[in-house]
């Protein structure tokens, strides 16, 4: 059986939602006289199962059991302390039971546990006495029935928390802490109180293993990690963080008063908290099943390379080099002779209108005809919704403009290609058919998780194999004449592939280290350009001086068509829009005003990139319209 924490500390574990408002949801009643949400451990079983169950199926690995508040002084108020170890137990075994039901019907593999939920009281309890009388039946009933961790949960009083921690200490037998505070902002609404860094001090002094946050707003959840992020057991890993917030308070947004933090929302901040090192996220109150699988799905995309196959390159021919790429196409020749580029993105269709898809085909003809780019790289079901896939867009567009192998196509046509949604065998056989219709320069990248409508039908991210290991396998296997498993790819001399190999870097990323560690294995793998997220401003450039020699950037450049569309992108992870990019759009009431003012910047971004000799401009302008061509022409001088 797997350990709680060994394996937290090998990977990051996500939790299940809340279970008070969810029950709310499914009963509409709050626990009360007579419809208490612990009892129903007894009463509803096969609902607090559904309950687990749709977690699970929703992508949590680690539940919280129905135990919140099944302490002898809570259930007191309902007459119900004389059950407190029935109802305990229950809660536990109930857990385990959705578990190997869930395991049981050969979904995803792997450990899952159970958190026994324990919570305060409503008044704070101030001696040790009075700590034990309250819970003393309540760890004895959950350690009994074999929870894999005590969650001690939304905790408001620090005292209070050290005292059960003291408690839980001295009785044998104890599963591992975990223990969360509800932090709120005091009245100047900055500080957070209690202070974070006492708290992460005592936990650690007290040898809890994992801390954190939960029933707060994740910009509390952020102002906690801020504060605690460089302390010394939160470095050195003694302390393991949790992070579990509400869906947000409530935000005031232009005239109105909003919550923020829908499912999509959930899940970006699911992969903003892993990138700083959370190993244990879930959520609180109103984060529900839709909320946990986004979650699920962005940690997935983070987590791919942990799953990446071990792969024997065996091969008597070596990977083609710079001669053999430089035939792939305009933007594969300049970037061998290193001159400089430019890639233009475009977004395949996303349904039947023929007069979207023509327009689309007459712009990449404009570009062509244009002298102004050498490339167009078309998005593979960017921001996770389902469009035409991007090698069937390119054959389409040759077909229209007739570009053939005979008469060649006068720029290069880039597919994206993501790891979401195929696994090792449908990727070796996507790439070998890109290669079969002339399309040789492949731009990989992780991919975002599927994002769909609430009506769409529930669709699997994949990601087998993440961008780092498609750039190993294409470049060493299939660019060596092997397939993935070392067969040859033909009994030709010559079975060898020629991909020209991209990726893309995050400049803005929150684990830099993590994204810059990334970036040199994918050099190291046979990466021969880099595309970059849009820099808004100089700073973050410089963490790639070093990487300029090894292989070609070619610097994200975006169009910002105005001030809605620079707030919109402000909220995208890995994208930093200035404060005062944002306050020059703001200043302009017109709308025409601010779209010139897009285009004015990213002319002077173009020109700035040329001048200090980077490779090229990948330029993102899918709003600008005949636009970006004065942008091109402005910025490259012609």
């Amino acid at each position: 059986m797997a350990d709680f924490l060994t394996t937290l500390k090998t990977q990051a574990l996500l939790a299940d939602g809340a279970m008070g408002s969810y029950l709310f949801n499914l009963t509409g009643r709050l626990s009360e006289t007579n419809h208490v949400y612990e009892a129903f451990n007894i009463e509803q079983p096969e609902l607090i199962k559904r309950v687990h169950r749709d977690y699970l199926e929703a992508g949590a690995r680690c539940l919280k059991t129905n135990t919140f508040g099944a302490n002898r002084q809570q259930l007191r108020q309902f007459g119900l302390e004389n059950r407190v170890a029935e109802l305990n137990q229950a809660g536990v075994r109930l857990a385990h039971e959705a578990i190997t039901a869930f395991q049981g019907l050969g979904h995803q593999p792997g450990p899952c546990f159970v958190l026994a939920s324990i919570g305060p009281t409503v008044e704070p309890l101030e001696t040790a006495f009075d700590v034990a009388e309250c819970y003393h039946e309540q760890l004895d009933a959950i350690a009994a029935a074999g929870a894999d961790a005590l969650l001690l949960e939304t905790f408001h009083s620090l005292p209070q928390l050290e005292l059960l921690v003291g408690l839980i200490h001295s009785r044998p037998g104890m599963p591992p802490i975990i223990a969360e505070m509800s932090l709120r902002t005091d009245k100047d609404g900055r500080t957070l109180v209690p202070e974070p860094e006492l708290f992460v001090r005592r936990m650690a002094a007290l040898g809890v293993p994992v801390a954190g946050v939960n029933c707060c707003a994740p910009w509390d959840a952020n102002t906690f990690l801020d504060a605690v992020k460089d302390l010394e057991p939160v470095r050195n890993g003694a302390l393991q963080m949790v992070v579990m917030p509400n869906a947000g308070g409530f935000q005031r947004i232009d005239n109105r008063l909003m919550t923020t933090v829908n499912p999509e929302a959930a899940g970006k901040m699911a992969r903003s908290f892993s990138d700083r090192g959370v190993r244990l996220l879930g959520g609180c109150c109103e984060m529900h099943p839709p909320h946990i699988e986004e979650m699920h799905n962005y940690l997935q995309s983070r987590t791919a390379d942990e799953r990446t196959p071990a792969v024997t390159l065996t091969t008597t021919l070596p990977p083609v080099g710079d001669a053999e790429k430089s035939g792939n196409g305009l933007l594969s020749r300049k970037l061998k002779a290193g001159e400089f580029v430019v890639s233009m993105e475009a977004v395949p269709p996303r349904g039947t209108d023929d007069r979207i898809i023509q327009r689309k085909v007459d712009f990449v003809a404009d570009l062509a005809a244009s002298g102004l780019v050498d490339a167009v790289d078309f998005t593979d079901g960017s921001r996770g919704i389902p469009l035409i896939p991007p090698g069937d867009f390119i054959h389409l567009v040759r077909g229209r403009l007739g570009w053939t192998a005979a008469t060649g196509d006068p720029i290069e046509l880039i597919p994206h290609f993501t790891g979401r949604d195929l696994n090792v065998m449908g990727i070796q056989g996507r790439l070998v058919s890109y290669h079969a219709n002339r399309i040789h320069n492949v731009l990989f990248i992780t991919g975002d998780p599927p994002k769909m409508s609430p009506t769409y039908p529930r669709s699997t991210a994949v990601f087998d194999l993440d961008s780092v290991a498609m750039i190993r396998l294409t470049h060493g296997c299939l660019n060596a004449g092997v397939d993935f498993g070392g067969v040859p790819l033909g009994k030709q001399a010559d079975p060898r592939t020629h991909f020209t190999l991209g990726s893309g870097v995050e400049l803005e990323a929150q684990d830099m280290p993590r994204e810059l560690s990334r970036l040199q294995q994918k050099i190291d793998h046979g990466v021969d350009y880099i595309m970059t997220q849009p820099a808004f401003r100089p700073e973050p450039l410089a963490v790639l001086e070093k990487f300029r020699d090894k292989t070609a950037c070619l610097i994200g450049v975006m169009v910002l068509s105005n001030y809605d569309h620079a707030q919109r992108m402000a909220h995208v992870p890995g994208v930093v829009i200035p404060d005062a990019l944002l306050q020059r759009f703001a200043a302009y009431p017109q709308l025409a005003d601010q779209t010139k003012l897009g285009l004015d910047i990213a002319t002077e971004q173009i020109r700035g990139l040329v001048r200090e000799g980077w490779a090229g401009v990948y330029l993102m302008a899918t709003a600008a319209g005949s636009g970006v061509f004065d942008v091109l022409r402005n910025g490259l001088g012609k």
